[in-house]
């Protein structure tokens, strides 16, 4: 005799198995996030997980620190609570300063990075970030001490362009081209001199291409 064929288990019951599943499942993850929270020290929920939810939430948030160095016209280090945190100025791009044979600087590179420093070295002061960059640095809004941006200030003494590449993908500040054209018109600092290069146009042309003429 052949046997009977095995029995199966009717839907219901699988439906009920996977109702258990993910109930477990929901349940373990919310256990997880709660021992997390309890136990992450509370600066660095503060500060944010840089690459993680604030950031691609697009929700701002605040580091704060002492200035610490100056790189260029647009890039500064703070030194925090939790560590130095590198700070790209948002919505500007500053004259290029040099990087060796290979990567020359700018006209007014160096006198866009001197610029900022001389608003903001050795200064404690907060800053608004919006996300991170490839480079790991924090895109923020540096804020001064009498409530103004040292973003503004660069891009308004000349120091620095409204960052329009990309048809305005890096412009998160919407005043800047207006703060540029008015700066442009009083020929302050880059604009005292005829022929300004774009410092995204320079990083393209001169240091991928070769062609710094």
């Amino acid at each position: 005799m052949s046997r009977p064929p095995a029995s199966r288990p009717g839907r219901r019951g699988r439906n009920r198995n996977l109702s258990i599943g993910g109930a477990v499942a929901a349940l373990v993850l919310t256990l997880a996030g709660t021992l997390l929270h309890r136990y992450l020290p509370s600066g660095d929920r503060a500060e944010a997980p840089a690459r993680g939810s604030q950031q691609q939430r697009g929700e701002p948030y605040t580091l704060r620190g002492q200035v610490s160095d100056v790189a260029d016209g647009d890039t500064v280090t703070l030194a925090t609570a939790q560590g130095p945190r590198k700070i790209r100025l948002d919505s500007i791009d500053a004259p290029e300063t040099g990087h060796g044979p290979g990567q020359p600087g700018q006209p007014f590179g160096e006198a866009s990075r001197k610029h900022l420093a001389s608003m903001v070295a050795g200064r404690r002061l907060s800053a608004t970030c919006f996300e991170s960059d490839p480079y790991d640095r924090h895109v923020c809004t540096l804020n001064l001490e009498d409530g103004s941006s040292a973003n503004r200030a660069q891009v308004s003494s000349g120091y620095a362009w409204a960052y329009t590449a990309r048809r305005g993908a890096y412009l998160r500040d919407k005043e800047m081209t207006r703060l540029q054209k008015v700066a442009r018109e009083a020929r302050q600092g880059l604009w005292s001199q005829p022929g300004a290069i774009e410092p995204w146009k320079w990083r393209y042309d001169c240091w991928r291409q070769r062609q710094c003429g």
